[in-house]
């Protein structure tokens, strides 16, 4: 990670988005890249939740033992394998398993699992970091951004400034992790990468502000947003008006 690129991107949001929160990064490492590793998952978490620590400044390693949710451990790539039965609890339920009622019935779950793709995640480890604690050792490969409507609005109308596809930013069914990890990740390779809107999942809300939405991308398309921030509307007076309330 160049520093200056880091340095270049903190002095624009600054002076665009005030003191909006910045966004948390993440990339694939058969090391730890210097953050704290995850111990082995005891009893229920969600990685949304504890992402919230990350989201404050810390650095944090995870693998497929750090993992306690099926769902996170499928969506980042460690379970390509579903759990028996997990149609069912995604969708109507059945004797003994109440339904989470996210799919209308075990059927579609099955098609929806089935035209799924995995991240080549192998025996690699996910290092997250906050963008103010990345280092030159680094090499982020997802930017997330947790934001606000008005924030979510700048990012969204960035994203679409320099390309005539009106579907350049998509948001997928899935669940948290999905949409900031697993989604955005499989996006990196793409000859136009999209960015992602997400946290929808009602089961991951609680884990995130009542006002808070996010919009996660690869660093390949971030980059690209970054140089486009100073001749975009950015500068108008119709975002000085936006940004005097962020």
């Amino acid at each position: 990670m160049r520093i200056e690129r880091k340095d270049t991107f903190l002095k624009k949001w600054s002076e665009y988005f005030g003191s909006a929160e910045l966004p948390i990064t993440f990339y694939l490492s058969p090391g730890d890249g210097g953050a704290k590793r995850m111990p082995p998952a005891k009893g229920h978490t969600c990685l949304i939740c504890e992402l919230g620590r990350v989201r404050r400044g810390e650095s944090l390693c995870w693998n497929k033992a750090a993992l306690f949710c099926g769902g996170a451990k499928r969506y980042l790539g460690y379970a390509p394998e579903m759990r028996p039965g997990f149609e069912y609890f995604l969708s109507c339920g059945r004797p003994g398993m109440e339904g989470e009622r996210y799919v209308k019935t075990p059927e579609m779950v099955l098609q929806i699992m089935k035209e799924q793709d995995a991240i080549p995640v192998g025996n690699r480890n996910f290092i997250f970091k906050r963008w103010d604690a990345l280092t030159e050792a680094d090499d982020p490969e997802v930017v997330i951004f947790f934001a606000r409507p008005d924030v979510l609005s700048g990012l969204f109308t960035l994203a679409n400034f320099d390309q005539t596809e009106r579907n350049g930013t998509f948001t997928p069914f899935g669940p948290g992790c999905g949409s900031i990890i697993h989604y955005p990740y499989l996006e990196k390779n793409a000859a136009r990468p999209r960015a992602v809107i997400g946290m929808f999942d009602p089961s991951a809300r609680p884990c995130v502000g009542p006002e808070i939405l996010t919009f996660a991308l690869p660093m390949r398309r971030f980059e690209s947003m970054v140089d486009d921030m100073d001749e975009s509307f950015l500068i108008t007076q119709t975002w000085k008006t936006i940004s005097k309330r962020i």
